[in-house]
């Protein structure tokens, strides 16, 4: 596999498009809220509840968490970096499984967390009964794992100064 190159050409009519959030439909805020709070350390920036719709957002955020919000609409959809888990009310009772794109047919893949020492997390994630989709020393690319969040999305967890070594043997640089 060969690297694209980065793309430094952009328009100047686009220059400050930032990708904002990405979106995961979640059955059970009581479920999903701990385990990225808890378990992945992100913190909860703003949640906005739609009474006649029936749904809620929570926007999350990881990291040092140096933007920190404001409070109003217009700050929480400009902040690059969040995750959106969306709340359809009354979906806790349902017994269908959400769709996590890795199965047929295929789409969504997964979400992607830095960690700095992968093996503590790891170990850390097999304390807490976190489900692994693929453990570190699996697979062909044995320094990054997987886990699963309560509905089923992955999670690729992955240490940034070990990607280097990890992408060498799989792909040539340009």
């Amino acid at each position: 596999m060969t690297p694209a190159m980065a793309d430094d050409t952009q328009k100047p009519e686009t220059a400050d498009y930032v990708l904002t959030h990405t979106m995961l439909r979640i059955k059970d805020p009581a479920r999903s809220l701990p385990f990225y709070t808890e378990v992945l350390g992100m913190r909860l920036v703003t949640r906005l509840d739609f009474d006649e719709a029936r749904f809620s957002l929570y926007f999350l955020q990881a990291g040092g968490h140096a933007d920190r919000a404001d409070g109003s609409l217009a700050q929480t959809f400009s902040r690059a970096g969040l995750l959106e888990l969306t709340h359809n009310w009354g979906s806790e009772g349902d017994d269908t499984a959400m769709h996590s794109g890795n199965e047929a047919p295929k789409g969504y893949g997964h979400i992607c967390i830095a960690v700095p020492d992968i093996a503590a997390a790891c170990a850390r994630f097999d304390r807490l009964g976190v489900p692994f989709r693929k453990r570190l020393g699996e697979g062909g690319m044995k320094e990054i794992a997987f886990i699963e969040d309560p509905d089923g999305y992955w999670i690729e967890i992955v240490q940034p100064d070990l990607m280097d070594a990890l992408l060498a043997g799989h792909h040539t640089k340009t």
